[in-house]
């Protein structure tokens, strides 16, 4: 009998000997193709979950693969470890981040090398380390001398239980995305970078190979709209007198031909020109409402189920066009972080603002004529479809489209069946007028100097202060004669202290800290203050894959010839969730840095692939929570062994869509290792009466159609059907009777070599149990011929009472009927026909079952 099959033996052999050998260190070999497989680093949480696992070991299957075609692959790894949690431990439980974030290292880099993937340990990285976020400061420098860089005072979101200030991609429905307080708002002075100069570039998806989802995600939070900024003069007869810079206000707007129809002005709280325009009387009544407008999330605010409301400021401003007096008003749902923070209320035409106007009994003015609509009468709601312009001086009869083409096709009928107009007619008529009465009032506009043409974006700039100790000083001191002054480069890193006192109070740590605070400026050597926030640390992860091609480079952040040969990386895969937080930002890091002449060429990650999740039994999401449903990897291991867990994690559904975890699933995967073992050690099986020999053009096709399924699988990342057909594979192979033995080892070189990227432990062990040469992961890849596996015929199994009694070569055309004459005429099967037949059962091009009485 051959020897049992031990993962938890094997597995740590190999594990030990790749490493000793440094099997997995990539080098730059021009002779070779390149290929950077990269999956998105890990925060140092402490152990892995089978989250992890389900990141990594996928990934880790392709990326062999690739190895075995020929490819130089560099596959890196480190970790993400500035951040709350690690300053949150320290609160809590009186354990220093350095000290917690190099235990969790510590751990989690031993669990992960119990995985058995090809990571190049030699070029590992933590963000927490000095010699790493010294670059981010040198980043800081460049980008601030670039412009990139700014500090100014802004609201900003504020997490009330994190004690620290996030950015607007930070906030998820409203919360904090870590602890899922609410935010509110907060002034403070802050340091943030231009993301918004490069808008337009970071719209340009041509190169990229990624989800539709995540393009369109990148698109949406981007929000690029075209319209015009209006200026409306303000009264200089009310409001409360005091001197203001500004002599207007600054409305962007993407539909100037509603201008006429303008009955009312709204602010948002946080608008800078609010406080100086609120005349005395009503000052109490406005400063508590923008006191309760900052303390509801922005969701709130804007939410379309929520009542409208608002405080009239006593002042106003005029409408340029219509000469009109137009209240200015203060409302929660005007929001500073989008276009100028001024809302121009449009009653007869926006859906809010009709609801804001009858709530505050402010004119409603129809501007554009609905179908069938006669002057002078009252609109029943607002009306935001085509039509030609009325009650709009020498504009009155231009057509606009109104929001038409912002509506889709359900909306647009919707509208028609509303407003009783035809709905195809209308269509056309949009498509052949263009919307003329918005180019028209923004031509007037412009030649008469109230306004221009302009493009908005919802994007802002990413806001990088954080109020928090564990994350990279920003490296910056304030002198009184020089104000901001940069630490210059050969001063850097600016080093955290390791002695600071965490408390959470709003403050970060470092602001107490005497001996960091206190410094000399860098220009006059006279006493100044170091800056005491630190730099979120979406800064670290930005940027994080440039350094792993050269981790011990010391001139630049970048190794430039590692750079020219590694980059850009080839596969990126991680999670979805990072859309429009991680992604975003690496892609606007990458373009600066190639601006900066440090890389070359447009985008840093060719194509992305997006993991699902994997779920509990119960088909719920696995939590802390929920203790009796997380899988914990280290007792997997001591009972099935890493490549059971592999595969069983890539066999149970498309890696993009997620799916269940199932205690009896991975038991059957365990079952079949430990059948591939008994299959390879036991050689080949030899043919008796009771089975027939399998024919070697049958043998063959089987053989090449493998190889060409799993290898298509493995390109599109479909490993649950690259499994399925390895298991059938060897199924086959099980209940062949092979005649030579060359066909026979040719049959199991073939399917270790196409499992070596799944279960790499295994395939290893027989490989050298079988006398084969050291690697199996440096052989290539199988080839299949084309004409053996698409052969016009195929074998149809026959089995008596569900026992393999014949094979026969048929027609891949052949018709059931036919099948079953055939099967019933073979003489094998004749022989164990020894009842009535009761019925058949036929699974085309593959099986007939004859079942007996």
């Amino acid at each position: 009998m051959a020897e049992r099959y031990n993962p938890a033996e094997i597995e740590t052999r190999w594990q030990q000997r790749w490493e000793e050998d440094r099997l997995d260190e990539a080098h730059i070999d021009p002779s070779k193709p390149k290929w950077y497989f990269l999956t998105m680093f890990p925060y140092t949480s402490g152990d892995l979950h089978i989250g992890h696992w389900y990141a990594e070991a996928p990934a880790d299957a392709a990326a062999r693969y690739r190895r075995m075609k020929g490819y130089n692959v560099l596959r890196p790894f480190g970790y993400d470890s500035f951040g709350l949690p690690a300053e949150n431990a320290a609160i809590e439980a009186g354990v220093h981040p350095h000290t917690w974030t190099v235990e969790n290292i510590a751990r989690m880099r031993n669990q992960l090398k119990t995985m058995g993937c090809m990571f190049d340990w030699s070029k590992e990285v933590a963000t927490y380390l000095p010699e790493y976020y010294r670059w981010n400061q040198w980043f800081f420098l460049q980008f601030y001398k670039r412009g990139l860089v700014y500090r100014a005072k802004a609201p900003a979101n504020w997490c009330p239980h994190c004690q620290t200030v996030l950015a607007n991609e930070q906030v998820e429905n409203g919360a904090c995305e870590r602890c899922h307080t609410p935010v509110t708002r907060r002034d403070l002075d802050q340091w943030l970078i231009r993301i918004t100069n490069y808008a337009e570039e970071l719209l340009d998806f041509s190169q990229l190979q990624w989800p539709e989802k995540i393009l369109l995600m990148q698109r949406n939070w981007i929000g690029r709209s075209e319209g015009v900024d209006l200026e409306f003069p303000l009264d200089p007869s009310t409001g409360s007198g005091q001197a203001l810079e500004e002599k207007s206000i600054h409305v962007f707007t993407t539909r100037p031909d509603t201008v006429y129809g303008v009955t009312f002005m709204v602010l948002a709280p946080e608008h800078g020109l609010v406080a100086g325009l609120t005349t005395d009387e009503r000052r109490a009544e406005v400063e508590a409402y923008v006191e309760q407008a900052r303390r509801q999330t922005e969701i709130e605010r804007t939410s379309t189920e929520r009542e409208k409301t608002g405080v009239f400021i006593g002042a106003y401003c005029r409408n340029p066009f219509s000469g009109q007096r137009v209240p200015i008003f203060v409302a929660d749902y005007a929001l500073v972080s989008y276009g100028t923070g001024a809302v121009m209320g449009v009653p007869a035409h926006d859906y809010r603002d009709f609801a804001f106007a009858a709530r505050y009994d402010l004119p409603v003015i129809a501007v554009i004529a609905p179908p069938n609509w006669q002057p002078g009468q009252a609109l029943p709601d607002a009306f935001v479809g085509p039509g030609p312009m009325v009650n709009s001086g020498s504009f009155d009869g231009t057509f606009t489209p109104g929001d038409w083409s912002k509506l889709s096709e359900f909306e647009q009928r919707a509208l028609a069946e509303r407003w009783a107009f035809d709905f195809e007619q209308m269509a056309e008529r949009v498509r052949r007028e263009r919307g003329d009465g918005i180019a028209a009032v923004a031509s007037e506009a412009e030649r008469r100097g109230w306004g221009r043409r302009t493009v908005t974006y919802h994007l802002r700039d990413w806001l990088i202060s954080r109020q928090r100790y564990w994350g990279t000083p920003i490296p910056v001191v304030y002198c009184e004669e020089h104000g901001v002054v940069l630490v210059p480069e050969d001063q850097l890193p600016v080093l955290l202290p390791p002695d600071a006192e965490f408390r959470p109070t709003g403050e970060s740590p470092l602001a107490s800290h005497e001996a960091f605070v206190n410094t000399t400026c860098p220009q006059c050597g006279r006493p100044a203050r170091r800056e005491t926030d630190t730099m979120d640390t979406f800064v670290d992860s930005s940027w994080y894959f440039l350094r792993y091609i050269n981790p011990t480079y010391d001139r630049g952040p970048l190794d430039p010839n590692a750079a020219r040969y590694w980059l850009p990386v080839d596969q990126y895969t991680g999670g979805a969730e990072h859309a429009v937080k991680h992604l975003l930002y690496a892609r606007f890091f990458w373009k600066v840095c190639r601006d900066l002449g440090l890389v070359q060429g447009d985008e840093p990650f060719a194509r992305l692939f997006n993991q699902g999740i994997i779920l509990a039994e119960d088909r719920q999401k696995m939590s802390k929570s929920r203790p009796e449903f997380v899988v914990a990897p280290d007792e997997l291991l001591a009972n099935v062994g890493a490549d059971a867990v592999r595969a069983f994690l890539m066999f149970i559904g498309p890696w993009d869509l997620g799916g269940s975890w199932s205690r009896q699933g991975i038991q059957g995967i365990s079952r079949w290792l430990q059948r591939v073992w008994s299959l390879v050690l036991a050689g080949r099986p030899h043919a008796n009466d009771e089975a027939p020999l399998t024919d070697r053009r049958q043998l063959q096709q089987r053989l090449h159609q493998t190889i060409r399924k799993v290898e298509g699988d493995l390109e599109d990342f479909r490993f649950n059907t690259a499994i399925a057909a390895l298991m059938e594979y060897s199924n086959f192979l099980q209940e062949a009777r092979v005649e030579s033995d060359e066909d026979w080892d040719e049959a199991i070189d073939v399917l270790l070599r196409l499992m070596a990227p799944f279960t790499p432990h295994i395939a290893e062990e027989l490989w050298t149990r079988l006398g084969k040469s050291y690697s199996i992961h440096q052989q290539p890849f199988p080839a299949w011929d084309s004409a053996l596996a698409d052969a016009e015929e195929v074998t149809l199994v026959v089995q008596v009472n569900g026992r393999v009694r014949d094979r026969l070569l048929v027609p891949v055309s052949i018709s059931e009927s036919e099948a079953r004459t055939l099967a019933l005429q073979s003489e094998r099967v004749r022989s164990h026909l020894t009842a009535e037949v009761e019925r058949l059962v036929y699974v085309p091009g593959r099986l007939i079952n004859i079942v007996t009485r």
